[in-house]
């Protein structure tokens, strides 16, 4: 027992008293996680409070840079690994002592990204579903609630065509900048949180990915970076994706975690703001996850619905298909989406990357709900 201590203290001294307290931090938080598990209105409790606090912190100091850090850092990994190996190779013929040093240098670092999950972004999946939130009654989806549901996007977003200006190809264009954008969403949370008390309200900033194009080959349209706190897109994108983009990767900032319910947040709040294209990327947006999955359903409907659709709107969804041909199968996409999908099923999404598509149901229950209230 002697000898055990003995090495113990002796492993100890060799690490670097930050390192040390970043690695008991990331223990600690690892606890918070399992608290989340254990207790589901606590996890909410910590996810609108505290964890606002700290993703609010990140976001504040990263907001300072105007580019991506998280995309930066993601570049600088090849460079990384390539000193830290040359550096192992410098401390082979060093004492041990050097070598445990270095050792949790890298622990320590691996101990941020843990911390920065656990007390910023964890408990956002961990906590009350947000269709109980909303009041919502989510059940098995039909053909003809899937219809009844993509009638009622086309009819609310039909009344701002006027307002939209297309291209030649059927693309619609946004006429104004990322910037302006930004602010444009950050009113429109402003605006949500009024009538959504889970949301917290703190302004930050979209950062574009400066690699966007070779982005698109993965299919990925934004991120965002828990340990940066920054909400990244990718503006390789057609227009009318990008305000709903960053609505969904601004709800992952503000604490809604769990992709379907990100996308669903992402179109409340289009549908707060005061400018008609957003409002329009909003229904857009989720009109196409909803007659999809209509194709899905019942063709016959599919097709019937879509003869009944605006030309300005098939023209939309054509424009988009025809860019997306390019980068449609990659084996870049393969991967990403692999990763992803385990991802999202080791935080409980069961249905990994098909979350995302589940914004339907909760499309379906709003809109029921809903009329059910009008009449």
């Amino acid at each position: 027992m002697k000898k055990i201590k003995q090495f113990l203290k002796k492993l100890f001294a060799c690490c670097p008293k930050w390192a040390g307290a970043m690695i008991l931090t990331a223990l600690c938080s690892l606890l918070l996680l399992l608290s989340f598990i254990l207790f589901p209105s606590f996890a909410d409790f910590y996810n609108r409070y505290p964890g606002a606090f700290v993703r609010a912190l990140f976001a504040t100091l990263t907001g300072w840079f105007p580019f991506s850090l998280a995309e930066t850092l993601i570049m600088l990994v090849p460079l990384l690994i390539l000193l830290v190996i040359g550096y192992i190779f410098r401390l082979y013929k060093k004492a041990v002592r050097d070598m445990l040093r270095f050792a949790f240098v890298l622990l320590a670092v691996l101990s941020f990204f843990v911390s920065s999950f656990c007390l910023g972004f964890a408990a956002g999946y961990r906590g009350t579903s947000l269709s109980d939130k909303l009041g919502l009654v989510q059940s098995k989806v039909s053909a003809e609630e899937l219809d009844t549901t993509a009638r009622q996007l086309l009819k609310e977003m039909k009344p701002l065509l006027d307002e939209i200006r297309y291209r030649r190809d059927g693309s619609s264009i946004m006429p104004y900048s990322l910037s302006d954008m930004n602010d444009k969403l950050q009113e429109a949370y402003r605006n949500a949180a009024e009538d959504y008390a889970f949301l917290p309200t703190f302004t930050s900033r979209i950062k574009p990915i400066v690699l966007s194009e070779p982005m698109t080959y993965t299919h990925i349209s934004g991120v965002y970076s828990y340990f940066t706190g920054e909400s990244n897109i990718n503006t390789n994108f057609p227009d009318y994706t990008l305000p709903y983009t960053a609505a969904h990767e601004l709800a992952h900032q503000r604490g809604i975690a769990k992709e379907d319910e990100a996308n669903f947040i992402a179109f409340l709040v289009c549908l707060q703001s005061e400018d008609p294209y957003i409002r329009y990327s909003g229904y857009m947006s989720v009109y196409e996850y909803v007659i999809s999955a209509l194709y899905r359903a019942d063709k016959d409907r599919y097709h019937a619905l879509l003869k009944e659709t605006d030309f300005a709107f098939r023209y939309e969804m054509i424009a988009y298909n025809e860019f997306f041909d390019k980068y449609e199968d990659h084996v870049a996409a393969d991967i990403s989406g692999s990763i992803n999908n385990s991802y999202l099923q080791s935080q409980g999404q069961t249905a990994g990357s098909r979350s995302y598509g589940m914004v339907v149901d909760l499309a379906v229950a709003y809109y029921k709900t809903r009329n059910t209230e009008v009449s």
